[in-house]
């Protein structure tokens, strides 16, 4: 690596500057003359997206087709942190390949509701679940030489005006919710990057946020890589970077670099400032230069079986009365259901991949029990998204003729796209009818499901067996076949709770909020933190999945009766295999807090290990419970705080089959602090089992009025003002429809596409500043500033710069 230092004090400040923000929408920016080259990044997660157009600035164009692998709900279902890294050393390798030096991924937001538009790109409600997954993805991508960049940092949980709204959240939520699974895997991996969010939290954008990237993020987590905005996400450029945010992305941004120049020859910004980042810049750089250095190439085969296995391991057994499943190869099966030949199998948006090749449910199932023994028919038209009576009849007269059905369902892409909410968790009519119309004249049915996100199931009692595949990639056709015949035990466990209804989730009274804020008013209770704790029925648990074999849990042994606060606990239990096949189960364990002064969930999720066992054989297994997990973060003291007093530790296969217990009494080795009363607001000691909480309750526990969520007319537009809030003015209406041609021009191609959809929701929804990142050589920072003078009703000013404005692009 070159002499960063000697390297800085070589530059200009404008060369400084220049560094600070992307050539294109995919490369940093090189310094030639001092041998600094351009990197690129690119998208991830769960494959490469990497655009043949690197301008496409709408992110419509064609990728270079790349391995696609399960969707991160598919990722956290295995529960399994060995075969997540070695997904992230496949991924690490296509990288190395096609020479791109950082993955923009995982995304580690915590699932607040399953509405989020982007839930199949995270992992789990559980913050620490998806921390261990994040962690074990980045470990995998990472080790290949490639940075990561963990996103979406912090409480990005929605998509509806995501780029404006304020995320109002008391301390401990944050901290012990929406940060720990970040921390997790900063504190474990040191990924290179972290990618800064779109949205506020608690007033601030999260890409000028000093608590949270300074005094979180660095001071106290140790953080030393390098943080990025997400795309179009940098609002103040000065104030970003005193707070501890290098990079903005995409470029060019020659506006930006200006301020910085003039900020620092004025005095307002610290040279050193700019040097610090200027160095985190460059390492990172030069950390990737090693893979250019490379022919490198990866087996397609050996990445498609991986995908395939992962699929398989990723799927959900959720039911299976009668153990109807594994089907034998000889029945006669009747498939029903478009996604068995056109299969759902990623989420739309900026993950979106071209998948090497794609295999389908009907052409598996045919490789494994023969052409003879499976009959098809779609039962709905396309994805599903309108009704086709005919399809139905047919489907329903074929179904007769089986031995056992198999409906494949699910939701449309345009029911899960980036920049868009779901506004409910139903399916499509069309497949929830194709599954009801067969349980009126079949008994045994079978259903395949393929979403990124829970769903209500009306017909969940009429079925005999459910396979949740969720997202399950390029080979989750093959992975589905294999568990469905039993090639593969299904050992798949549920990372998020399935609610039997959309009104039963404890954020739906406050998401997504808006129009200028959402607010967490159910603080701690989030997903089966809420369930568990008022003793509410669920469809499905947190942690849930079956198995074709049964396990037994014994012999539950505690390292210690009594614990100080500066100690470890040993959990070790026995896992036998009561069943005929082998198997794997997943065994979690939970802490209780009995008597809490500061209110707790009744139960979290502490550890987890996946075991692999043959038939009638048993092993130990030891889970470490430290400091950590018994404590929570103290409003008073402004960090982690162990509360002495007994706590059980629950042992089972999901939160609501617990199988062992034992209790462990907690000493402190110093005095406690006091616990204060906004740890202790007794509308959240006793949570409401309709999750309910009064203004004057969310205050106190804030401890601060909530902020104003209304707009006017009469406010002034500002360059953070979405452009769907302005259309009372006749400049913003002739604005929003030049935006409306140029994404129509951009996707002339594919009007009706899911993405199309997100870069239409988005740009409406989005501040006026995300308008210029599309605007190319039309549109630039004075024609903008004079477009808002006009919507502002000062004409003639607003006139004179859109002239400036346009005189600076010809010249």
């Amino acid at each position: 690596m070159p002499n960063i230092q000697q390297l800085i004090a070589e530059m200009t400040l404008e060369e400084k500057a220049s560094l600070c923000s992307g050539l294109n929408l995919w490369y940093t920016k090189p310094v030639e003359r001092l041998g600094i080259p351009s990197i690129m990044v690119t998208d991830g997660p769960h494959g490469l997206r990497k655009q043949v157009e690197v301008n496409d600035m709408g992110g419509l164009s064609e990728s270079y087709p790349a391995t696609c692998f399960p969707t991160a709900s598919a990722l956290a279902a295995t529960w399994d942190r060995e075969l997540v890294q070695q997904v992230g050393i496949a991924l690490g390798e296509e990288c190395r390949q096609e020479r791109v030096l950082v993955l923009l991924g995982p995304g580690a937001n915590i699932k607040r509701s399953p509405l989020c538009g982007r839930n199949f790109e995270y992992f789990s409600e559980d913050p620490f679940l998806s921390g261990e997954i994040a962690k074990s993805h980045i470990l995998g991508v990472q080790s290949q030489g490639v940075g990561t960049s963990l996103k979406h940092f912090a409480t990005n949980n929605q998509e509806y005006r995501r780029m404006t709204v304020d995320a109002v959240i008391d301390t401990r939520a944050l901290h012990e919710i929406y940060l720990a699974g970040f921390e997790i895997a900063v504190r474990e991996t040191q990924p290179w990057t972290i990618m800064g969010a779109y949205n506020r939290l608690n007033g601030t954008y999260c890409c000028e946020n000093p608590l949270l990237l300074n005094e979180i993020l660095r001071k106290r987590w140790g953080f030393h890589g390098l943080v990025m905005t997400d795309w179009g996400a940098m609002n103040a450029r000065v104030a970003a970077l005193e707070s501890g945010l290098e990079l903005e992305m995409p470029g060019p941004a020659d506006a930006n670099d200006a301020r910085i120049v003039e900020a620092v020859r004025s005095g307002e910004l610290d040279i050193a400032v700019l040097d610090q980042a200027v160095e985190r810049i460059l390492e990172m750089v030069f950390k990737a230069q090693p893979v250019f250095a490379e022919d490198d190439r990866f087996d397609q085969d050996a990445h498609h079986a991986l995908a395939r296995r992962v699929a398989a391991e990723g799927s959900v057994l959720l039911k299976n009365a009668g153990e109807i499943l594994p089907l034998e190869k000889t029945a006669r099966i009747a498939l029903l259901g478009s996604f068995a030949k056109q299969p759902r199998y990623q989420g739309a948006g900026s993950s979106l991949i071209n998948p090497l090749r794609l295999d389908n449910l009907h052409d598996e199932m045919v490789k494994i029990a023969g052409s003879e023994n499976i009959a098809y028919a779609p039962g709905y038209p396309g994805q599903g998204l309108i009704f086709d009576a005919n399809l139905l009849n047919e489907a329903v007269q074929l179904a007769q003729t089986a031995d056992i059905v198999v409906v494949h369902i699910g939701l449309p892409d345009s029911f899960e796209v980036e920049g868009m909410d779901r506004g409910h968790l139903k399916l499509p009519e069309s497949h929830n009818r194709l599954v009801e119309a067969v349980c009126a004249i079949h008994d045994k049915v079978v259903v395949v499901l393929s979403n990124g996100s829970p769903v209500e199931m009306p017909w969940v009692d009429q079925v005999e067996a459910i396979l949740e595949g969720y997202l399950g990639g390029q080979a989750g056709g093959g992975g589905l076949a294999d568990v469905l015949y039993g090639l593969v035990n299904p050992s798949g466990k549920l990372a998020e709770t399935f609610p039997l209804r959309l009104e039963d989730h404890p954020s739906h009274a406050y998401f997504p909020g808006g129009p200028k804020t959402v607010e967490y008013r159910e603080s701690l209770f989030v997903g089966y933190r809420f369930f568990e704790t008022v003793d509410k029925p669920v469809l499905f648990p947190f942690g849930h999945g079956l198995s074709y074999t049964t396990f037994a849990y014994e012999d539950l042994r505690l390292s210690h009766s009594t614990l100080t606060d500066q100690e470890t606990l040993t959990v070790r239990l026995t896992v036998r295999n009561t069943g005929a096949r082998a198997g794997k189960e997943v065994v979690q364990v939970y802490i209780n807090p009995e008597s809490p002064t500061a209110f707790r969930p009744k139960m979290e999720l502490k550890g987890f290990e996946k075991v692999a066992l043959q038939p009638g054989e048993a092993r130990e297994v030891n889970i470490t419970l430290g400091r950590r997990a018994f404590a929570h973060f103290s409003t008073a003291l402004n960090d982690w705080q162990v509360e002495p007093g007994n706590y059980r530790i629950l042992v089972g296969s999901s939160s609501r089959e617990i199988h062992l217990e034992g209790t462990v009494q907690l000493t402190a080795t110093q005095t406690p602090a006091p616990i204060p009363e906004r740890d202790r607001v007794p509308a959240y000691v006793n949570f409401p089992s309709d999750a309910r909480i009064a203004r004057a309750d969310f205050e106190a526990l804030l401890g601060r009025p909530t902020p104003n969520n209304t707009i006017s007319e009469r406010e002034p537009a500002t360059i953070n003002t979405p452009l769907a809030d302005l259309q009372h003015s006749f400049v913003a209406r002739q604005l929003k429809k030049v935006v409306q041609k140029e994404i129509e021009a951009m996707s002339e191609d594919n009007p009706d596409s899911p993405n199309t959809l997100m870069i239409t929701a988005m740009m409406l929804d989005a501040p006026l500043r995300t308008i210029l990142m599309f605007g190319g050589d039309k549109l630039n920072q004075t024609m903008m500033d004079g477009l808002i003078l006009m919507i502002n009703r000062r004409f003639i000013k607003g006139l004179i710069k859109l002239v400036q404005g346009q005189k600076q692009l010809k010249s």
